[in-house]
């Protein structure tokens, strides 16, 4: 018999008789086999004191997930337990059990530990489970519920083996302390020791929309011996990318999808326009800028420009943005001991809100952009600026970069027959276009907040000012600048958003870094990622300047691709990858992709152009056209992914060229978006009809002005509403149904109603002289399939 073993049938020997060799056996027990988590008696309580572990709040115990512990199969060494006393009644010890679950000194002990009501009924549930379901128990356990059943120990001692297993199955109980150290945010200049290393001079560039406040620093930049430039959007990048060498200064450009090195034997310039994710904190510069600096509070986005200023190794660093933007930069940098100097700007040219909205595609001039907030409401506009024989150039965020470039040029060509744009806010920043009417076709936007939420609201005044301030700039043919918008009810609002003093930015954006997510898994190690983003931001600590970005599109990410064996670095690179999740095609790419590089098979050219089922053809209708621009962000994805994992991403020049021959028939396509709305429409493809909810939503002058307009239709006494119907087109090129829907009279599911409707009448009228006569025989008419029209 082994000595373990030996030493428990002497530890089971009565207390009086062997009290001195019980002692001495269990002493040498415990040197052997280590601490047993309890013993029997009732100093339970003390254990609790001393390992309840404090924090400053009290996490979010929803988030953790329990793990499975499997139940015992036959010990190789048989039942131990079993043998120094018996076999356990399983009915007794079910009925224990239930008597130890139902103790309230039990459950408060459980709350000392963090096992509140949710997690310790969980807990209960799995413990239950595990004891009733092995064949054979620890042989501490099975003693200690032999002695309760004998009444030799109370049901509380089973506690210290509870907690053992509570922990077993909610890892992060025995590590909360250094979880809430590992995700401590609270003290974000401290991680950049390179820049506290120096004393940054750091100016604040502030005005308006085409204000030269952009200019000016892009002047320092240039002039110096080296230099970053630190953008929101890969145009900007690429603009000041091509200045930078035009005017004879070497400069690189590092985006998320492309290194382009000017020098011929790839030796890095001294100067390098970038995107703002991907500056370099460690390199040392003469000069840094930070344009569109406000964006450090943006719910996604945020953290990069956080890092940027608090990072950058620079002597001078200067900011572009907003004045809101002013205080909080101030505040984040009394932190490092810098002061900032603020410059102000005004806008070199006028510009003005017009008493008159446009009202009708009719009035429009050459120079007007219409600004929509939906794809839906570009392709309506546009299809009804083409009825009026006019042309539109075309700009929305899903466009590739050289389409948007491409759409600006041909807009810009004063003496290209395009003279109106139809476009959403992504003409806000990054392309100089020359507008002399910027026209708010809605003032409705829908947004995600910090908390992953959808919101659809009027859009700020931070938005609207971006976007008016497009209009009638200094380097464009038109001087001066109008701003309206496309419904009389929305100017006053309009009015007043353009009025309001901006909001002062209160906090900027952090993100945790791939050392920390790796740190937690080494505490959560069975975690998923997503849960581990989650455990990590509730466990996360940050000072009232700061917090925590939206992390929803990672965690979209790491649930898509957790079943795929990756190590925990590399599925933080995949989930970090920028993608659009509405776009399915493009999700199921980053499932393909991680699924190939689980394998270790190399994603080469040739088979991505198998998957993509290359060569492509031109767009025959909109769908067609907006799976081209899902393609596209495929190449995107592959040429991001590229330069992260080289070797198993080898041909991004190839992909770069198939990227440069889509980008042409996607050019090509929009180009001819008129004609291809058309065809959608024609084949049912497009509902322009209904506007989208966003639209339907218009806060025309608020739900007020919608309730006098239809108190006053039903005083008036409305007609019947027919559907839109081939010739139903009034002279605003609106049916009358359709104008319903834009003003919010009708909803699309009221439209669907009265269409059914009106086509169940259409259908009995039409029939009522050949069935009448069966009618009056009594024959049943059949019903007609709904189908059938």
């Amino acid at each position: 018999m082994s000595l373990p073993r030996c030493a428990l049938l002497w530890a089971r020997l009565p207390a009086g008789r062997q009290a001195g060799p019980r002692a001495a056996v269990c002493s040498a027990l415990g040197a052997h086999l280590g601490p047993l988590p309890g013993a029997p008696g009732r100093g339970v309580p003390a254990l609790a004191a001393s390992s309840a572990s404090g924090g400053s709040k009290a996490p979010n115990t929803s988030l953790f997930v329990p793990l499975t512990v499997k139940p015992q199969g036959p010990s190789a060494d048989g039942d131990v337990g079993a043998e120094l006393t018996q076999p356990l009644d399983k009915n007794e010890v079910k009925k224990i059990l239930d008597k130890f679950y139902k103790r309230k000194e039990i459950q408060k002990l459980g709350a000392d530990y963090g096992l509140d009501a949710r997690l310790f009924h969980q807990a209960f549930i799995s413990f239950r489970n595990y004891i009733m379901q092995s064949q054979s128990l620890d042989v501490d356990i099975h003693i200690v519920l032999n002695d309760i059943c004998f009444s030799a120990a109370h049901v509380d001692d089973l506690f210290p083996f509870f907690l053992r297993h509570a922990k077993q199955i909610f890892p992060v109980l025995e590590c909360k302390d250094d979880l809430r150290k590992i995700s401590d945010l609270r003290l974000p200049p401290n991680w950049y020791p390179e820049a506290r290393a120096i004393q940054r001079k750091i100016i604040f560039h502030s005005g308006p929309t085409n204000s030269g406040k952009t200019y000016h620093a892009i002047q320092k930049y240039l002039s110096a011996k080296s230099g970053v430039y630190c953008g929101p959007l890969k145009l900007l990048a690429h603009e000041i990318f091509e200045k930078s060498n035009a005017a004879g200064v070497p400069c690189d450009l590092v985006t998320g999808e492309e290194r382009v090195t000017v020098d011929t034997d790839g030796k890095q310039a001294a100067h390098v326009a970038c995107t703002v994710e991907m500056c370099s904190v460690t390199t040392p510069y003469e000069v840094a800028v930070i344009d569109e600096i406000q964006m450090i509070r943006d719910p996604a986005r945020g953290w990069a420009w956080t890092r940027a200023l608090l990072g950058l190794c620079a002597e001078e660093v200067h900011l572009c943005g907003e004045s809101a933007a002013i205080d909080l930069v101030t505040e984040l940098l009394y932190t490092t001991g810098e002061e900032v100097e603020v410059q102000n700007y005004q806008r070199l040219t006028p510009i003005s809100v017009l008493d008159h909205a446009l009202e009708s595609l009719d009035n429009l001039r050459p120079g007007d952009c219409i600004v929509c907030f939906s794809k839906n409401d570009i392709y309506s506009v546009s299809r009804q600026i083409e009825i009026r024989g006019l042309e539109s150039a075309v700009i929305y965020g899903s466009l590739p970069p050289g389409t948007k470039l491409a759409q600006a040029k041909k807009f810009n060509d004063p003496s290209d027959t395009c003279k109106i744009l139809v476009a959403t806010d992504a003409i806000g920043m990054g392309l100089n276009l020359s507008i002399r009417r910027i026209i708010f076709y809605s003032l409705i936007k829908p947004t995600i907040n910090e908390k992953g939420e959808k919101e659809i609201e009027p859009i700020t005044t931070s938005q609207a000012l971006q976007i008016a301030g497009r209009a009638g700039r200094f380097s464009s043919q038109y001087k001066e600048g109008e701003v309206t918008t496309m419904n009389r009810e929305d100017l006053s609002l309009l009015k007043e958003i353009l009025n309001r003093p901006v909001d002062p930015i209160k906090a900027a954006g952090l993100h945790p870094t791939a050392e920390q997510i790796e740190m937690f898994a080494y505490h959560l190690p069975d975690t998923t990622l997503s849960n581990l983003i989650d455990i990590f931001v509730d466990f996360s600590q940050v000072d009232g300047q700061y917090f925590v970005c939206n992390m929803d599109d990672f965690k979209f990410s790491a649930e898509l691709i957790q079943h795929i064996p990756l190590s925990l670095r590399v599925r933080y690179v995949f989930c970090t990858a920028p993608i659009n999740k509405k776009q399915p095609f493009v999700c199921s790419s980053l499932l393909q992709f991680a699924r190939q590089y689980s394998r270790n098979e190399p994603l080469t050219a040739a088979w991505l152009r198998r998957y993509i089922r290359w060569p492509l053809l031109p767009p025959k209708n909109i769908k067609d056209l907006m799976d081209l621009e899902a393609v596209h962000d495929v190449l995107d994805l592959y040429l991001w992914l590229s330069y992260r994992f080289m070797d198993m991403f080898p041909d991004a020049s190839l992909v770069r060229g198939l990227q440069k021959e889509l980008d042409g028939i996607i050019q090509d396509g929009v180009h001819n978006i008129t004609k291809l709305i058309k065809i959608s429409e024609s084949h049912k493809l497009l509902n322009l009809g209904s506007l989208s909810p966003e639209s339907q939503s218009r806060l025309s002058g608020s739900l007020k002005s919608q309730a006098r307009r239809m108190r006053g239709t039903k005083s008036t006494g409305s007609k019947a509403v027919e559907p839109p119907g081939p010739g139903s087109g009034d002279a605003g090129g609106l049916s009358l149904a359709s104008r319903l829907v834009q003003q919010g009279l009708l909803t699309p599911d009221m439209l669907k109603q009265l269409e059914r409707e009106w086509l169940t009448q259409r259908t009995e009228h039409s029939k009522d002289g050949t069935e009448s006569a069966a009618y009056s025989k009594g024959t049943r008419r059949k019903k007609k399939e709904p189908n059938s029209d």
